[in-house]
């Protein structure tokens, strides 16, 4: 079995109830199944999962049993945004108890390796993150996990938003990475959810500006309703950049510092690297292809900086005082709720996959 657990057999919960956990048991097969947690360590919690979104990486799994590089070969709890409630504590926590509601960050790294004494610990190799395999994720009444990775959430912020800090911390590290703030004209490709929390983020990091692409008019007029200050509508045409970019810049109605390509395809790319002002900076925060063919001599020849973004690190107490604040107000891109059983899961992950005016997915359990 993968790492965090066993599905023979059932764990105890209390009442003589069995844990039950969302199993990716091979393409668009998921099963609710018993799930054995890992002893609790000194430093452990064990958490009655309350809220838990889907992934765009989730759907991946489940439709083709792989996500870029990683790919699933035995069955795998799936999930791993997620918040819920602390049951039990191991004997050298204090900084939770049971009762405290807390947001999870999922990826659990080594803090031996370079990457992580370095503080970037999101990059660390031997990395055991919630549903990529081999590692069991979330979608379950109850997870052990590390406590220094379970952040209490204030009262004003509901277990569905904790859920949410997941996704918005990718937006809230882009915004890091890219060093965005109030003299920062930012673009962003894609109005899928990725795409929505970047929003989000760099109108709290003081982004002026922002203006979203997307092939999609409903994504869209969200993306116009969550504050973009300007929508362009684009094809999937290669032969159309130059003239999308045209449409960009009309829209920015200034230079372009800052594109995050929350897409990742040879198109978006392309357009990214275009539209950037001399002297700006793409990031490539989707992961839409693997390999891309994109123009890239011309944008170093005008000094456009290319960065990585990979997941995210020391985001969540950030997320968190955003939400506590009403800097930023997650709850409108929750537009699906389902509970835990096997028909509502298989709806779900249908819901979640078929688009449309689904952008995420929550399940209450």
């Amino acid at each position: 079995m993968g790492k965090g657990g066993m599905s023979q057999g059932g764990d105890e919960r209390g009442e003589g109830e069995v844990n039950m956990a969302a199993w990716l048991l091979g393409v668009n097969n998921l099963k609710i199944q018993p799930f054995i947690l890992p002893p609790l360590g000194p430093y452990d919690v064990r958490v009655g999962m309350k809220a838990v979104g889907i992934c765009g990486s989730d759907v991946h799994y489940l439709k083709k049993l792989r996500c870029a590089h990683f790919i699933v070969k035995e069955p795998m709890v799936i999930g791993h945004e997620c918040a819920g409630i602390i049951e039990e504590v191991g004997i050298e926590v204090k900084s939770l108890v049971p009762g405290d509601r807390v947001a999870l960050e999922p990826g659990i790294s080594c803090w031996r390796c370079q990457l992580c004494k370095e503080g970037r610990y999101n990059l660390c190799p031997d990395m055991k993150f919630f549903a990529t395999p081999p590692v069991h994720g979330s979608l379950a009444n109850q997870v052990v996990h590390p406590a220094d990775l379970c952040f209490k959430l204030p009262d004003n912020v509901s277990l569905e938003e904790g859920a949410m800090c997941e996704p918005l911390s990718v937006g809230v590290h882009a915004c890091r990475r890219a060093n965005i703030g109030p003299e920062s004209n930012v673009l962003i490709m894609g109005a899928g959810p990725i795409g929505l929390v970047t929003l989000l983020a760099a109108r709290a990091f003081g982004a002026p500006r922002i203006v979203i692409v997307d092939v999609d008019d409903y994504r869209l007029s969200v993306a116009k309703d969550l504050g973009a200050d300007g929508i362009v509508k684009v094809s999937t045409n290669t032969q159309d950049v130059a003239e999308e970019v045209v449409q960009i810049h009309k829209a920015m109605g200034a230079r372009v510092d800052v594109t995050f390509d929350c897409a990742g395809f040879d198109k978006t790319m392309s357009t990214a690297l275009s539209a950037t002002s001399a002297g700006g900076k793409v990031c490539l925060v989707g992961m839409g292809h693997n390999e891309m063919m994109v123009p890239l001599t011309p944008a170093a020849a005008r000094e456009v900086d290319v960065v990585g973004v990979f997941r995210y690190k020391n985001t969540w107490p950030l997320c968190i005082e955003f939400l506590r604040s009403g800097k930023i107000d997650v709850k409108p891109l929750i537009t699906h709720r389902f509970g835990f059983s096997q028909q509502e899961v298989e709806e779900a992950f249908e819901t979640s996959a078929r688009g449309g005016t689904a952008i995420k997915v929550m399940f209450n359990l």
